[in-house]
């Protein structure tokens, strides 16, 4: 019976490669991750950001918020009492911090308080749902979350 001796300077030698083998191997894939930003233009986003607290204050005095509904492929976005009655532009985004390829921005074209959006292509995720719409000269935004169903 032979037993393989290794001296104490092979022993450096095999720990230090495997040290840098780790290493390496951990800047390459670290190097070829795939990350989404919230945005694409980011920075200008974060300078803009208080116009959007301020919209969310505005919303937050209305006597209720949108309420969302998916009925089929469609989502029904109902505003409060307050809006019924006019004609509105507005956004809907819907955000999916799984991928950014799944985000969607539809226009929302409300009469009567009420707008509704074809979802047909959208994943059945978690979506983070950001509406902004201008009313009476004043800018509303309200982000909800609303799980997609297939």
């Amino acid at each position: 019976m032979s037993t393989v001796r290794i001296n104490w300077g092979t022993r450096i030698v095999l720990l230090y490669l495997g040290f840098v083998t780790l290493i390496v191997t951990l800047v390459y894939r670290s190097m070829n991750e795939d990350f989404d930003l919230v945005t694409q233009d980011y920075y200008g986003e974060e300078i803009r950001y208080q116009e959007v607290i301020d919209a969310g204050k505005n919303q937050a005095a209305l006597s209720a918020p949108v309420l969302l509904q998916q009925q089929g492929k469609e989502v029904n976005f109902s505003f409060p009492p307050e809006i019924q009655g006019s004609t509105i532009k507005g956004t809907a985004q819907f955000y999916s911090s799984v991928n950014a390829q799944w985000d969607e921005t539809f226009a929302l074209n409300i009469n009567d308080g009420v707008a509704t959006v074809s979802i047909e292509g959208l994943k059945a995720v978690l979506y983070a749902v950001k509406i902004k719409w201008t009313y009476n000269n004043k800018l509303y935004y309200q982000e909800t979350q609303m799980k997609i169903q297939p």
